[in-house]
């Protein structure tokens, strides 16, 4: 049984992580006229029959992180239901499970945080560096191969987070000197019940903001849930953001709306860990958008104190065991926003 073989029966995920399994490109014609191509371990690109004159290029990825599960089984999911005919995407798709030896060892990643790797291409130092490059070049080609006439590109980085949070659901949106700010991306946010968004104000080295930044992709990382082993996730919590899905990759649009269902949050600054000695006033695992009354002790490096912002701040991804010079924490206020054809701050 080729690798190709097993993708064919839908089993996208058990070919990708069996690494005993040499991998071969290939690329087939589904019965209903769908063309799917295997560009690189892990990397499948679906291609409808047609394309529209509203057609997207949407990116759809999991597993950066290979210990969050659950949204690796949604694009398993996913893949399968294409594959075997049961779901006919109208837009061209590139369904990405990105780290196959990090999701076999469990663990966030081998030897680097993959997710910080897509500024530029890496030297290939380590494994992370390695699939790192291999998806920048995946997803340049996907945007670049397309045959539609200007398709509005799509970006959808999945990921769960490591800890409890006060919003089961949220997305980030990069920073971008593109306009990766769409009213229909934000209307999806809504659609999909993501409880929060956050905006960024900083450009980073995320997959999400490679999208946004080098192709202007409406782009977002997405966490669902908290980080748990296959088989222990109750995707049942995450149904809205599931039905959204199928209904953005088989209908042509969605309904463009916003009625602030959503909280939004704006990065009020950033916390890098400078030294060894950096410490939090508060446990480890801290729920995130956990908030603190102004004035309120947060922790310090070295002869530096962290005290919590004129009128409160909350806190998001809080890590004091980040390697030096990385984020060790996103310090962020609730915001309002202009729905406007490109979403932007109020004030």
């Amino acid at each position: 049984m080729t690798f190709v073989d097993e993708v064919k029966k839908g089993r996208f995920l058990s070919a990708t992580c069996d690494l005993s399994l040499p991998f071969t490109v290939g690329e087939w014609i589904l019965e209903s006229g769908i063309h799917c191509k295997l560009l690189q371990r892990g990397v499948l690109q679906i291609t409808p029959i047609e394309q529209m004159s509203t057609a997207k290029d949407i990116v759809l990825s999991s597993g950066v992180h290979g210990n969050e599960t659950a949204p690796i089984e949604l694009i398993q999911q996913l893949a399968e239901g294409i594959l075997l005919g049961h779901i006919e995407p109208v837009h061209r798709l590139l369904l990405i499970i990105a780290h196959p030896e990090a999701i076999n060892n469990k663990t966030r990643f081998i030897d680097e945080n993959m997710n910080r790797l897509f500024k530029v291409r890496n030297q290939e130092r380590n494994i992370d560096c390695k699939v790192a490059n291999q998806l920048q070049e995946a997803v340049n080609s996907f945007y670049g191969s397309s045959t539609a006439i200007q398709p509005e590109k799509w970006h959808l980085d999945l990921h769960c987070a490591i800890r409890r949070s006060e919003h089961y659901t949220f997305a980030i949106s990069p920073y971008s000197h593109k306009l990766s700010r769409s009213n229909s991306l934000f209307s999806f946010i809504q659609y999909a019940k993501i409880e929060a968004v956050l905006l960024a104000n900083d450009p980073s080295s995320t997959f999400s903001w490679f999208s946004a930044e080098y192709h202007g992709a409406q782009s977002l990382t997405i966490e669902l849930g908290k980080v748990a082993d296959f088989g222990e996730n109750d995707l049942t919590l995450l149904s809205y953001f599931s039905h959204a899905l199928m209904k953005l990759i088989t209908e042509s649009t969605l309904p463009i709306s916003w009625n602030n269902d959503v909280e939004v949050y704006r990065v009020n600054r950033t916390l890098l860990k400078q030294s060894e000695s950096f410490t939090f006033s508060f446990p480890n695992d801290l729920p995130n958008f956990t908030f603190f009354e102004e004035g309120t002790y947060l922790g310090s490096d070295k002869e530096q104190e962290f005290i919590a912002d004129e009128k409160g701040e909350a806190v998001v991804f809080p890590n004091a065991n980040v390697a030096l010079g990385q984020r060790a924490a996103l310090m962020v206020k609730k915001a309002h926003i202009i729905f406007d054809e490109q979403v932007r701050l109020c004030g």
